[in-house]
C-alpha cells in the first residue's frame, strides 16, 4: 500500500495502489539534439597557442630538495630567516595575548571600590 501526505488533515493517508508519478516530468532525453546557438570555428592543434603560459620558473623541485633534506631542522623553520622571523613573531604575540588575558581576568575578579 502506498501513502501520501494529506494537506487537509496534515497526516499520512492511504493512497491508490499506484506509485507516485509526477505529471510535470518528461521521461528520457530529448529526441532531437538542439542546434548550436553560438558556433565558433575550431582550430587544429598545430594552430592553437599553448594552453597555459607560466609566469616564472617551476620552484617545486627546489622546494622539495629543501624540505626533504634530513638535517634535524623542524619543517616550519627550513627556509631560514623569514621562517624564524615569522615563528618568533607568532610566539611573541601568543605569549603576549595569554598574559593580557590573565591580567584582564585578574582585573575582572577584583571587586570595585
Amino acid at each position: 500500500m502506498y501513502y501520501k501526505f494529506s494537506g487537509i488533515t496534515q497526516k499520512l493517508a492511504g493512497s491508490s495502489s499506484t506509485a507516485y508519478a509526477p505529471q510535470g516530468l518528461r521521461p528520457g532525453a530529448p529526441a532531437e539534439s538542439s542546434s548550436l546557438i553560438f558556433a565558433t570555428p575550431t582550430k587544429v592543434v598545430s594552430e592553437a597557442k599553448p594552453v597555459v603560459e607560466y609566469l616564472g620558473a617551476n620552484k617545486v623541485p627546489d622546494l622539495q630538495r629543501i624540505f626533504q633534506k634530513s638535517d634535524g631542522i623542524p619543517i616550519h623553520l627550513k627556509r631560514g630567516v623569514p621562517d624564524r622571523l615569522l615563528y618568533r613573531t607568532t610566539m611573541a604575540l601568543t605569549v603576549g595575548g595569554a598574559l593580557y588575558c590573565l591580567v584582564a581576568l585578574y582585573m575582572a575578579a577584583q571587586p570595585r571600590k
